[in-house]
């Protein structure tokens, strides 16, 4: 995956992209928490107010003719200026038909036959729709915004027997920095000391702290929150989570959704054709109306140029798209595009892998049974915690996972060790523990020492671990991995979601897979499934008429399939180049059940972008009638289009407001 560095002047191109509706015409209005970016449009309401109190009570009588004409003039020019000279510069480049065009023949028209507040009021209004929309798309950034500022813009690494502060992009892999309290982590890599707690909202949205090890891996933008530690580097800063979800969410609004590129395609084609309805407006009646007069038509036309013009449509439908990707960011859910939040919402077939997507993917001893009836070859072994010291005693001399999850079993007792361990390939171990022969190990161990073994272990699905003390079968252990907490809740809430088919593809064995697939009411779950094994399951689903499916896995070995599938989900991503690469959506804090959210998400942001298509087209429609019969004047034009702006935009930024269970 190609990187480049993401910063805040990126950012600010990419805001400057969005708010020219694509036009190619950047016009930045500054920060708009600024006095003086609404400097004009105020000093342009003030003037108009004043001179339609005076126009209204004839307070003046010298307010009239050029006096008027200039009072009217000035108070144009500080919203009027900029919107004429984008559609100059558009015309220049070859494209006539914006609405910058459309704003500065309509209110300069409206200049031309004396209409002079109603020119003024339409560029005022527009130029405020304008602030709201920056406004709107500078509140709908702040999660991206949050993002930027846990980019850590300095890095203290060991050098020369001393800590030094240093740029992060100069620190390389392999050295040593630190991080005091209340800073934040610089580069991604391995903590060194004995424990850290971090705050890692900024990277997985999860506000709760989050308690690691030594030798756990951390991530660039984490904040140390209890005393100083050390970290040493594995990636380089431009590599680091914190830079490549910087980069992937900035990215994101590149990626149209089909919607938005519609709209965007039929305001092309729609302005061009209202221009020249204007103009046959204006001009048509002359060869059917026995009273006409030009003025009038004229006027009629300007209106409809006024309501005619798409700004509702092309503002709010992208920044309601960004909405939901944000909504989505602060959520830890990192969508790649817009396109995807509409894939979400057709999604009808969930696929999952088992390891690490609905499990933890770490062995954990389930139960402990002992067989009393071997209480005499026992001798001093009595109870569960005395059998689970031999057991571990073994145990400590071997490197495999299942070893893992016994030495992490609580077991009360007088620790024990292990002399003369020796290894059977396959099998398991055999060793001497408190002077009495052991074997620790699978039902071949024990069948090749001539010990029994119970019938019962063969109808269990989980791993087994057997232990025979002095040539007798003493207990055994069964090992499995742990679902995740919210393992049910997730399946729970991805069919209260609408999604009518749940299927489980896993690489464990089958009796496994169906357990848990049986534990969690799935529909359909296969096991001993090889990365090419699944990938082609999925594509027989793909070939089912109005299927639409949504797989999630853990991004690593599950690459092919995220990437055939309709929407590829990737659990636990915030470490996996493959998964920051393959995946469509990426869920940052490891957890299923954001899988129901990334749903509900994308549907809110279609319903709301749907919602302001109907409300744009609607209100244009009914004023564009009464315009055309000379029923509406400038004012009902300037509802019909910035009024109705106004509203999608306030409609789109219920977005950020909105919460997901």
């Amino acid at each position: 995956m190609k990187k480049k560095k993401v910063n805040l002047k990126d950012l600010k191109h990419n805001s400057e992209e969005e708010h020219s509706h694509d036009d190619g015409h950047n016009h930045d209005h500054g920060d708009s928490s600024s006095f003086n970016t609404y400097l004009p449009a105020i000093f342009s309401f003030v003037l108009l107010i004043t001179g339609i109190a005076i126009d209204y009570f004839d307070a003046f009588p010298f307010f009239k003719d050029w006096v008027r004409i200039v009072w009217y003039t000035v108070a144009y020019i500080p919203v009027g200026f900029p919107v004429i000279k984008e559609g100059w510069n558009s015309i220049r480049k070859g494209d006539f038909f914006t609405e910058f065009f459309l704003m500065s023949i309509a209110t300069l028209g409206a200049f031309a036959i004396g209409e002079y507040p109603e020119g003024v009021a339409v560029m005022l209004f527009y130029a405020v729709g304008e602030l709201f929309q920056n406004a709107a798309v500078n509140r709908a950034k702040g999660n991206i915004k949050a993002l930027l500022d846990a980019r850590p813009d300095e890095a203290l690494v060991y050098r020369n027997g001393d800590f030094v502060s240093v740029n992060p992009e100069t620190v390389e892999i392999g050295e040593t920095i630190q991080v005091r309290v209340g800073e934040k982590i610089p580069l991604d890599g391995i903590l060194l000391s004995e424990k850290a707690s971090l705050n890692t909202a900024a990277i997985t949205g999860e506000s709760k702290p989050d308690t690691v090890a030594k030798d756990d891996k951390v991530y660039a933008g984490s904040i140390n929150l209890d005393g100083v530690i050390e970290v040493k580097t594995t990636k380089e800063f431009k590599d680091s989570s914190i830079a490549r979800i910087l980069d992937m969410v900035q990215n994101a609004t590149a990626r149209k959704s089909k919607t938005e590129l519609f709209i965007r395609k039929f305001a092309r084609i729609y302005t061009p054709i209202v221009v020249f309805l204007a103009i046959g407006l204006t001009f048509l009646p002359y060869f059917f109306v026995d009273d006409y007069v030009f003025r009038d038509w004229l006027y009629r036309a300007l209106i409809f140029l006024v309501i005619s013009c798409p700004c509702a449509l092309v503002i709010s439908i992208p920044l309601g798209y960004f909405g939901g990707l944000g909504a989505a960011s602060r959520n830890g859910i990192l969508f790649k595009g817009a396109s995807f939040l509409d894939a979400m919402t057709k999604v009808n077939t969930v696929v999952m892998d088992k390891t690490g997507t609905v499990t933890k993917g770490v062995f954990k001893i389930k139960k402990v049974v002992t067989k009393n009836s071997f209480a005499p070859a026992l001798s001093a072994v009595e109870g569960e915690a005395e059998f689970m010291q031999y057991l571990m005693a073994m145990e400590e001399q071997s490197t495999h996972p299942i070893a893992k999850a016994v030495l992490e079993y609580k077991a009360d007792g007088a620790e024990l060790e292990a002399t003369e361990v020796s290894e059977v390939a396959g099998k398991g171990l055999k060793g001497t523990v408190n002077g009495k022969q052991v074997l620790v190990g699978n039902k071949a161990l024990m069948v090749s020492n001539g010990i029994e073994v119970p019938s019962e272990t063969d109808t269990i699905v989980e791993s087994i671990v057997m232990v025979a003390i002095d040539g007798k079968f003493a207990e055994y252990v069964t090992i499995a991995d742990e679902l995740k907490e919210d393992a049910h809740q997730a399946i729970k809430q991805i069919r209260e979601a609408g999604i009518s088919k749940i299927i489980m593809l896993s690489g464990d064995k089958d009796s496994i897979t169906q357990q848990v697939s049986e534990e969690l009411n799935i529909d359909w779950a296969k096991g001993g499934l090889l990365p090419e094994d699944k990938l082609n399951e999925v594509e027989k689903l793909k070939k089912q008429p109005d299927t639409t499916i949504a797989f999630m896995g853990d991004g690593i070995n599950d690459a092919p399939v995220l990437a055939a599938s309709d929407v590829g989900i990737a659990m636990g991503g915030l470490g996996s180049d493959v998964a920051i690469e393959t995946a469509d959506v990426i869920i940052q804090t490891d957890q299923p059940s954001k899988i129901a959210r990334a749903v509900k998400i994308g549907r809110s942001t279609r319903r709301i972008v749907w919602q302001n298509i109907g409300l744009a087209f609607g209100v244009k429609v009914v004023v564009l009638i009464l315009g055309a019969g000379g029923l509406a004047t400038m004012w009902e034009a300037v509802f019909a289009d910035v009024g109705v702006a106004l509203l999608a935009i306030l409609n789109a930024v219920r977005l950020q407001r909105m919460t997901w269970s």
